[in-house]
């Protein structure tokens, strides 16, 4: 199967992670091997970028802005539509490529291409709609507007756990707005860029675009610093975790660049005593469990009522012995593999500092050995009782634990759910109207993304993705987050006689 996918998107067993969007170069850099965490096998070796084939990637992309940004952008818009169209000829190999290179499961990795596939259609729209705001001037004779031109080029950071749909997020919209992209995906999963790369190639060949808008450089952490620290790139949108965002965002404002940062989640759902527990338990497994509790809005804590917390933690302990753990190639499977065999090692250790705190765990937890499970990547989803306050519990750990507490009022809840560092994904079960308009008040949640009656976990395009506190800030998607691609400027014509100053400032001569 693999090897099939493979050949449709021209990967070879030793391929180059270096690509102008229209030529692919000699890479001289690391080797990057990539292993599949489904059965241990390695898929590729990658050759990854050196400086040399980096800096030379950052002059072509320079080059083509110059040209790109001069296209219409309803022009520019017609491109991305072809790729949409080009993704869903592509779906399913392009969905079994990320299942199996990162672990998630097959409808999940279907569903990320999906994603792609919306923000494409978002897109186009959006090529036609890239407007600024008309002012009245307090001069006569005057009129004001703003309008927004495109920034340059934008560096891509993209993580192992969404390798494709992120990248995409970011992309598409980045394109529509006149800008070049550069991409650095997760140097754990090198192939589906290279694959996306692939489909993106033929669309802009098809359209001459300009060698140089969509770039790949493919390489460990030091591609990340070049991008974080080079002057000719005014906007990185990096996607990680805290620790990564922090560094990325420090060196970007050392230099008065732009970032825009979407980083690690603490997510909590708030289980009402007039939640309807049999909804809330699809909303909080799957969001605990869902691409191995490996997505930065998976649900981390549950914040349960103590007179339904009985109730609610039976569903739970009932619904976690009916997952089935294995090959998420296989449909029937709910929980794929971890990233890698770091990733167990930071489960194990998170589950003892549980018990070291204090913590009891309703649901076991280990890492799963014997047939099926050779990679050494997979671990049992597992359940713990804890205090929020617990060093732990304010940490994300991307693995599929979780965390489960009382509370008595909702504004305790309301303080547990922003009580950690981090500010992304959060949600409350409750069919009372008072309890949902609080937790969506000013004196509510404190994350990015707040919802009623459905889980943390997802997003849909339409909306703004991005969170606050340590989960960075940015925003990307819908709405307005186009914004963030592009430069604000204020325009002011003068049709009058004569040249009046604002404020009525007299400077007779």
């Amino acid at each position: 199967m693999i090897d099939a996918i493979l050949k449709t998107f021209k990967i070879t067993a030793q391929h180059s992670g270096v690509s102008t969007g229209l030529k692919w170069l000699p890479a001289n850099g690391d080797t990057l091997t990539s292993s599949s965490p489904v059965d241990g096998k390695v898929i590729a070796t990658i050759q990854a970028a050196s400086r040399e084939n980096y800096d030379a990637v950052v002059a072509t992309a320079q080059e083509a802005f110059h040209e790109w940004r001069m296209w219409p952008a309803p022009k520019r818009g017609e491109v991305v539509r072809q790729i949409g169209e080009a993704l869903r000829r592509n779906k399913q190999a392009l969905g079994k490529l990320v299942s199996y290179e990162m672990g998630k499961s097959l409808q999940e990795g279907y569903g990320e291409v999906q994603e792609m596939i919306d923000i494409c259609d978002f897109a186009v729209g959006l090529s036609r709609q890239l407007h600024g705001l008309t002012m009245h001037s307090e001069r006569p004779g005057h009129r004001m507007y703003e309008q927004w031109h495109p920034l340059g080029i934008t560096a891509i950071i993209s993580a192992f756990n969404f390798p494709v749909a992120v990248w995409s997020w970011n992309s598409m919209l980045a394109w529509v707005c006149g800008n070049v992209c550069i991409w650095k995906p997760s140097e754990k999963t090198p192939l589906t860029a290279i694959a996306c790369q692939r489909i993106v190639e033929e669309v802009f060949a098809a359209n001459q675009v300009p060698e140089g808008v969509c770039c790949l450089v493919a390489g460990n952490r030091a591609v990340g610093e070049w991008m974080a620290n080079d002057t000719r790139i005014p906007l990185v949108s990096a996607t990680g975790s805290t620790r990564m965002g922090k560094s990325v965002g420090s060196a970007v404002g050392a230099r008065l660049g732009k970032s825009l940062l979407e980083l690690g989640g603490n997510n909590a759902i708030i289980i009402s005593q007039d939640a309807d527990l049999d909804m809330s338990l699809i909303g909080a497994v799957f969001g605990a469990v869902g691409t191995a509790g490996q997505r930065c809005t998976s649900t981390r804590r549950l914040i349960i009522h103590e007179s339904v917390y009985d109730a609610f933690t039976a569903k739970l302990v009932k619904a976690y012995g009916q997952l089935r753990i294995g090959n998420p190639l296989d449909e029937a499977v709910h929980v794929g593999p971890l990233i890698d065999q770091d990733a167990v090692a930071a489960y194990l250790d998170s589950i003892e500092k549980v018990k070291q705190q204090g913590g009891t765990f309703l649901v076991e937890g280990g890492q799963l050995q014997g047939a099926g499970y050779e990679s050494g990547c997979y671990v049992k989803p597992c359940i713990a009782a804890v205090q929020n306050f617990y060093e732990i519990v304010q940490h994300e750990t991307f693995a599929p634990i979780l965390y489960v507490m009382k509370y008595t009022t909702l504004q305790e809840a309301i303080a547990m759910q922003n009580d950690v560092p981090q500010g992304l994904s959060s949600a409350i079960m409750t069919l009372n109207l008072r309890e949902a308009e609080q937790f969506l008040s000013q004196a509510g949640s404190d994350c990015g993304i707040a919802n009623v009656n459905i889980g943390t976990s997802g997003a849909e395009i339409g909306g703004a993705f991005g969170g606050e506190k340590e989960t960075g800030g940015g925003r990307e998607s819908g709405s307005d987050a186009w914004k963030a691609y592009m430069r604000r400027q204020t325009n002011t014509i003068n049709y009058s006689t004569h040249l009046p100053l604002a404020q009525g400032i007299r400077f007779d001569l």
